[in-house]
């Protein structure tokens, strides 16, 4: 299956051409591992309206199926991540933060102090992952196997999941 990826960094210093965003690139490599193809590529400062506004624009204007975003999920009083994917998105999805803290938790205990969010916006999934080249390609490698049946079932492409019988069998829509 392939689908559109849009990928969003976080950060003050790379908006300005301060630093070279490593983390976007590494979402670009390994999304093309399972057929994600980035079409929309962005990087603005922490500010919570830059952010709102950029995954707006992504979701509803470039329709991408999955964004990704990089940086601005800790506690700094610039990191506004978690509150823009928050209040863009129209459901929340709390299962796929909660899986990635758990995984990383095995690797650094300071994963707890991860406020990352995920959530739905129309058709688009948004995922937000720590600003770390490293620990976005951890995250990628732990949630990327999972992320096409979802984007599947979001697209309206998946009609039963786990039908009576049949386990983990899924029936697509014909």
């Amino acid at each position: 299956m392939a689908f559109s990826v849009g990928v969003l960094t976080a950060s003050d210093r790379g908006s300005r051409g301060e630093r070279e965003d490593v983390s976007g690139k590494v979402i670009a490599e390994m999304v093309s591992t399972i057929g994600g193809e980035v079409t929309s590529y962005r990087v603005v400062s922490d500010d919570l309206e830059a952010l709102k506004a950029a995954m707006i624009e992504m979701a509803d204007r470039e329709k991408v199926t999955l964004l990704l975003t990089t940086g601005g999920t800790g506690f700094s009083p610039r990191d506004n991540t978690p509150e823009a994917t928050a209040a863009v998105a129209e459901r929340q999805v709390p299962g796929i933060p909660e899986a990635i803290r758990a995984y990383s938790m095995k690797i650094t205990p300071r994963a707890m102090l991860s406020r990352a969010t995920a959530g739905i916006r129309g058709r688009t999934l948004i995922i937000n992952m720590p600003g770390s080249p490293k620990a976005v390609r951890e995250v990628l490698e732990f949630i990327l196997p999972v992320l096409p049946h979802g984007l599947d079932v979001l697209a309206g492409d998946v009609a039963d999941c786990g039908l009576p019988g049949q386990g983990d069998v899924m029936k697509k829509k014909e």
